[in-house]
């Protein structure tokens, strides 16, 4: 299957956040990047470029490297600036090291589980059937962070805040890249406050990362079955 093919497959991670996301403006992408790789998915959210001569089909091991997080430019500084609860539940270094960190295992331990379950070995050098596989979470916002400070308060918010993937696959032997995805997803707002903890803003952010993980997995699933496929014999 080539990358064009894969790609719409991986569109379909696509479709959540587009009902649950407001709308954004339309960016002007050109249809061949610096890269030489072919603009596939242009949306309000999400972009996909992809090698129009690779053949996703042939990796059947996964070398997936650890995340990166960061968080939306001057998010510290923003919810310091309006935080009304004074300088013991100001948010610090130590907060942010420790989310980027709770967010990056979230992240591996949900895709890692995702794709033994589908039968694929994970490794950690490269081969001829290995695709390297480059994920990162940028423009981190969590709207109500929990800093789980000894004095008890209480965040509120209609929302627990968005982040967007930006997920880089690569031949592990030419260190050639095939795709680049970047999807942007947002917890919608209810319309009313809800109270936020460190557990259902974990909640949230593994309902977006499973959404990832499950479409990552259905597109390299279609790409194995693509070349496994055996035609059938005409009976005439």
């Amino acid at each position: 299957m080539k990358a064009r093919n894969v790609a719409l497959i991986l569109s379909s991670l696509l479709v959540a956040s587009l009902a649950v996301s407001p709308v954004w403006a339309k960016k002007n992408l050109p249809s061949i990047n610096d890269e030489g790789m072919e603009l596939i998915k242009d949306t309000k959210t999400a972009t996909i470029y992809a090698d129009p001569g690779a053949d996703l089909g042939i990796y059947k091991r996964i070398w997936l490297q650890d995340v990166s997080v960061a968080f939306k430019k001057d998010w510290q500084r923003n919810q310091n600036r309006n935080s009304t609860r004074g300088g013991a539940f100001r948010v610090k270094d130590s907060d942010m090291a420790r989310i980027k960190q709770e967010i990056a295992t979230l992240f591996k331990d949900v895709f890692t589980s995702q794709l033994v379950a589908g039968g694929y070995e994970l490794v950690d050098q490269p081969g001829e059937d290995v695709l390297i596989v480059k994920p990162a979470i940028v423009n981190l916002d969590v709207i109500a962070p929990d800093l789980m400070n000894a004095g008890r308060a209480y965040s509120y918010s209609q929302s627990a805040g968005e982040m967007t993937l930006e997920l880089d696959l690569y031949d592990s032997l030419t260190n050639d890249k095939i795709v680049t995805v970047r999807d942007r997803k947002r917890d919608f707002r209810k319309g009313y406050l809800e109270w936020r903890t460190s557990v259902n803003n974990r909640a949230v952010a593994k309902r977006m990362i499973t959404s990832w993980a499950k479409a990552f997995t259905d597109a390299l699933d279609d790409a194995r079955a693509s070349v496994t496929q055996t035609p059938v014999a005409s009976t005439d």
